[in-house]
């Protein structure tokens, strides 16, 4: 006769976790190829179409332009190194621990945008709804993280203030 606390440790190791299955099987893929696929639209429309669109901006909107699409950018180099990171270990070449490790590196849902603003939308149709696809993309792979590598890590006492850093770069920049 098993006892409870045995049941429970029995389906513990019989559970199938979707999201980890997912990410460390060949369904993998096609979400690795939609958020490359995402990466190379997002650099062909910045170097072309949405160059000469920024350009028949207002100054207000081509400034909130330019932040924007410092923030997308910067959004999906953060998608694409998750999802390479999680490529390399569905390969073997890297093990979990070693993704692990790297990921904590990688900020998911961190860069808001300001498409709450009347403003955003003055911007280019595309632009936007590159911004919108990558929000989108980049909510589905934080869960994903999350549901495979647990909660959001709580930031140490001495660990960096990202804020901090900015204004101290400011200052200097300033000379204030």
């Amino acid at each position: 006769m098993t006892t409870p606390s045995t049941d429970i440790m029995d389906d513990d190791r019989r559970t199938v976790r979707l999201a980890e299955h997912l990410a460390f099987s060949s369904s993998f893929q096609p979400l690795f190829n939609e958020g490359m696929t995402l990466v190379d639209e997002t650099a062909v429309y910045l170097d072309g179409p949405g160059r000469s669109e920024a350009k028949q901006l207002s100054k207000v909107a081509s400034t909130l332009y330019a932040a924007e699409s410092m923030r997308l950018t910067t959004r999906l180099m953060q998608i694409a190194s998750w999802l390479l990171l999680q490529r390399a270990a569905n390969q073997g070449d890297m093990s979990r621990a070693q993704v692990e490790a790297e990921k904590r590196k990688v900020r998911l849902e961190s860069f808001h945008s300001k498409n709450d603003t009347a403003l955003f939308n003055e911007l280019p149709e595309g632009f936007r709804d590159l911004v919108d696809r990558a929000h989108k993309l980049e909510r589905r792979i934080a869960m994903l993280d999350r549901e495979i590598y647990g909660g959001l890590q709580v930031r140490s006492a001495d660990a960096p203030n990202p804020v901090g850093e900015q204004l101290a770069l400011l200052k200097t920049a300033f000379h204030a």
